[in-house]
C-alpha cells in the first residue's frame, strides 16, 4: 500500500521523468531514499548521447554502492517513474538495495507501446520479482500511472 511519503517521492521521479523528456532522454525518473526518509540521491534517464545503460536505477545502484555500506543499502527505497527494466532490476539487487516503489509497471508501459504500434524495446520487459524476487515491490501509483503514460506518448509520439 502506498502512502503520503511514497506518493511524494514518486511525484519527484515524475518530474525528473519529465526533465529527461525535455532534454532529448526517454521519460523515467528516480530517487533513493535513506531508512530516515533523507533523499541520498536522484537521477533522471540520460540514454540520448548514446549509452541505453545510463538509466537512473542503475545509476543509482552504483552510487549507492560507493556511498553506503550494505547495511544502510539494505534499508534504503527506490522510488521510480517506471518499474525497473531487467538490468536495473539486476542492478539494484546485486548492489543490495531494498523496497522499489514504481508509479507505472512494465507491463503497462508495454502495453502503452502495442497501442500506439512502437515496436518492443531490445530487452523484454519482466516484473522485477522475476529477477530479483526477494526485493519488496510495490506499484504502480494510481494517476501517477496516467502522468508517466502522457510523458511515454510524448516520446514516442
Amino acid at each position: 500500500m502506498l502512502d503520503d511519503t511514497d506518493m511524494t517521492h514518486l511525484r519527484r521521479c515524475v518530474a525528473l521523468a519529465s526533465e529527461a523528456l525535455d532534454h532529448g532522454d526517454e521519460p523515467f525518473g528516480s530517487v533513493l531514499v535513506g531508512a530516515d526518509g533523507e533523499v541520498l540521491a536522484e537521477d533522471r534517464n540520460r540514454i540520448a548521447g548514446g549509452d541505453a545503460t545510463r538509466h537512473p536505477e542503475f545509476a543509482l545502484a552504483r552510487w549507492a554502492a560507493e556511498h553506503l555500506p550494505p547495511a544502510a543499502r539494505a534499508t534504503a527505497t527506490v522510488y521510480t517513474s517506471g518499474e525497473h527494466c531487467p538490468m536495473c532490476a539486476a542492478a539494484h539487487a546485486w548492489v543490495g538495495l531494498g523496497r522499489i516503489v514504481y508509479a507505472s509497471s512494465s507491463a503497462q508501459l508495454t502495453a502503452w507501446l502495442n497501442e500506439w504500434g512502437i515496436a518492443p524495446p531490445p530487452v523484454r520487459p519482466l516484473p522485477i520479482q522475476e529477477i530479483a524476487p526477494s526485493i519488496e515491490v510495490d506499484g504502480p501509483a494510481p494517476g501517477l500511472d496516467d502522468e508517466v503514460k502522457a510523458l511515454q506518448r510524448r516520446c514516442h509520439a
